[in-house]
């Protein structure tokens, strides 16, 4: 039998379940706050961790969620001209503010009002990617192309330097 999920891990596991998706929320020993640690926890490469990073439009104070993937590192301007507007890094209080979530457990999904998205068009290349399910040790397995339509975000380029 399955052991009983966290309120936060429930809450994803309630919405990918709401999203008609059969994505099963898994709970790890360890941490998978950092994609380095996610990626050693599952097993995976770095690139297959699709992060997500809250960024703070400096203007009108929104929130933008990008998923992105765990070797890339979002390009400040890049993202400027898919918003419209300048934005920066979220700090820990926003980023709850606005998903409910602790920074190293933010996932794509599960948020009280829909945030605008964008994905990692590098996160394509996989059949499968891991997300952050609400805690810091808490994943999910999800085919790539699902994301956009499970989190009304738009596919994009969001970083030009690889690492």
């Amino acid at each position: 039998m399955d052991q009983e999920l966290t309120r936060s891990a429930a809450r994803v596991q309630a919405a990918l379940a709401a999203a008609g998706l059969e994505v099963k929320v898994r709970e790890m020993p360890v941490t998978t706050r950092s994609a380095q640690e996610a990626a050693a926890a599952i097993g995976c490469s770095v690139a297959e961790i699709a992060k997500t990073v809250v960024f703070k439009r400096v203007n009108s104070g929104r929130p933008v969620l990008v998923v992105a993937s765990g070797v890339n590192r979002v390009d400040p301007a890049m993202l400027e001209g898919l918003c419209g507007e300048p934005a920066a890094q979220a700090k820990p209080d926003f980023v709850r503010a606005a998903t409910g979530f602790v920074i190293g457990g933010v996932p794509p999904v599960g948020f009280e009002e829909r945030l605008e998205t964008w994905i990692d068009e590098d996160l394509l290349v996989f059949t499968e990617v891991w997300a952050a399910a609400g805690t810091p040790f808490a994943v999910f397995a999800i085919d790539p192309a699902r994301l956009a339509g499970l989190t009304g975000g738009t596919v994009a380029r969001i970083s030009r330097v690889r690492q």
